[in-house]
């Protein structure tokens, strides 16, 4: 029982428990697609039945994640198998733990209004814009960002940080911004700007079936 209720993987070489950082992100990336897909449905099609099953396994997930341990989480497992092949990134698990806390507190309001309480209202937009911007931000750049508040609630520094950011050390060469790029930046949404306002009518109209291959099969109907 010892080894099945534990929080983070004990690790030659590291002094803390650890997870492995690469599993979390594909972990991340998997419940962005689900979450994101939910999203589409609602705005377009106001279906909510996937964004229900999306809650309860988001929160059966994280409750398995910080309550019994993370390796029998599911998304967790499958993110494990999807980067097998690649080399471990360890990371500090107490930090993950206080992340995890907050995702198992929003997905339980979501639980609560849009599952049992079945209504939707600004709060449940408002959760779940937030948790899609977590899942982004750890899937797409490795930036915990419910780690952030680890600072919060524990006045000890947070080790084995994804990229070392705890560690404040000069930045390399390869690392720094140039005035010249940050100009290509801004210069690159000038030309959006600018291409919004010269071609919307353009690109508003809808694109004719060039080989009138739609037309056919509505033919033979």
């Amino acid at each position: 029982m010892k080894n099945v209720i534990q929080f983070g993987e004990t690790v030659e070489g590291y002094n803390i428990p650890v997870l492995n950082e690469r599993e979390i992100r594909a972990a991340a990336g998997i419940l962005f697609l689900l979450m994101y897909t939910s999203l589409m449905l609602i705005l377009f099609n106001s279906d909510f039945v996937l964004v229900k099953y999306a809650i309860v396994i988001f929160f059966t997930d994280f409750i398995i994640r910080v309550f019994v341990n993370p390796r029998f989480a599911p998304t967790l497992i499958l993110g494990r198998l999807i980067v097998r092949n690649q080399v471990p990134e360890y990371v500090g698990a107490k930090q993950k733990k206080v992340a995890w806390l907050i995702g198992v507190a929003l997905s339980a309001i979501m639980l609560i209004f849009l599952v049992i309480v079945n209504a939707y209202s600004p709060i449940t937009g408002i959760i779940c814009l937030v948790c899609l911007i977590f899942l982004f931000f750890e899937s797409v750049f490795g930036i915990c960002l419910g780690c952030k508040f680890y600072g919060m609630f524990f006045k000890e520094k947070a080790e084995y940080c994804p990229g070392e950011i705890c560690d404040v050390k000069t930045k390399q060469n390869i690392q720094k911004t140039s005035r010249t790029q940050l100009l290509i930046v801004f210069g690159l949404i000038g030309y959006i700007v600018l291409l919004a306002y010269l071609f919307n009518g353009q690109f508003n109209k809808k694109p004719y079936d060039l080989f009138g291959m739609n037309s056919t099969a509505q033919a033979k109907k």
